[in-house]
């Protein structure tokens, strides 16, 4: 092994690791299983709506960070399994459905939105999870542990032999402002989400809990004309509803109401393949 190559592992060795890996590569997978979400979402639901449309979690980049996180947590957990299929399925069945409750948790919590809906399936839970997908992420893990992983290994290191033992942190530093981008990108999202969904509530009178105060909250922010102007311009309807077309809610009555419902002036998919149900997930 050559000289560069040898500093190049024992820097590696030297950095913060979780259970054997270090916190770069960490970083690295979330970056790069993040995006091949996205394409991965896309592709999805082409097949299945029939319809070119934003599948990321982000208001602008193009990550699909429940891919990233779903995917780093069973790599970290479960590549010392990787010739044992029956726990990487057993494993990748419970990683996924958890991660997948979680985020579709925080989501209503947080922000007061569905990501998705499973409740027309058999075997769900609250609508967040069900059998068919969380079998799915069983099957994914065994794939990912075995087929896929090795492969973005072999991408990362590949990337690491064209720097210079010098210019190694530079790796780290453009890493690091990847990851501070999308964390803005994440910040910024919620906040345009939370300014959108206020809108559509009170603009189109819906019965959703909380009214009263989700109409105080959206008196006191458009009333601030230069507030509203900057809401308007940066957060309007079409450019939320592009990014983000299968937004809904859930209104005191247990109806979901699609955004898109709402704003049959906008588009919210770039090119329609062929016709499907629009609202399938």
């Amino acid at each position: 092994m050559e000289e560069k190559e040898v500093t190049k592992v024992n820097q590696e060795k030297k950095s913060f690791a979780i259970l054997g890996i270090s916190i770069w590569r960490i970083l690295a997978y979330f970056i790069i299983y993040s995006i091949l979400g996205y394409v991965i979402e896309t592709l999805f639901g082409i097949v299945t709506k029939g319809v070119w449309e934003s599948r990321k979690s982000f208001l602008y980049g193009s990550f699909c960070a429940i891919y990233g996180v779903g995917a780093v947590i069973m790599v970290v957990l479960l590549h010392k399994y990787i010739k044992k299929y029956n726990t990487l399925f057993v494993a990748g069945f419970i990683i996924g459905s958890v991660v997948e409750y979680v985020v579709s948790l925080l989501g209503e919590m947080l922000l007061n939105v569905k990501w998705w809906d499973y409740s027309n399936m058999p075997l769900n839970i609250d609508g967040r999870i069900c059998v068919y997908f969380s079998i799915f992420w069983g099957f994914l893990a065994i794939y990912l542990i075995c087929s896929v992983n090795p492969k973005v290994d072999r991408l990362i290191n590949w990337i690491k032999s064209k720097f210079t033992c010098d210019s190694y942190y530079i790796l780290k530093i453009l890493t690091s402002i990847i990851i501070l981008i999308m964390f803005v990108d994440c910040i910024v999202t919620g906040i345009a989400i939370n300014f959108f969904l206020v809108r559509m509530k009170v603009e189109n009178n819906l019965n959703v809990p909380n009214i009263e105060k989700i109409t105080d909250f959206y008196n006191e922010i458009y009333s601030d004309e230069k507030l509203a102007n900057f809401i308007y311009k940066y957060f309007g309807n079409e450019k939320v509803l592009k990014a983000f077309p299968n937004l809904k809610v859930q209104d005191v009555d247990g109806n979901i109401i699609y955004m898109d419902s709402l704003l049959p002036d906008i588009q919210p998919y770039y090119l329609k393949i062929h016709d499907k149900n629009p609202h399938v997930k």
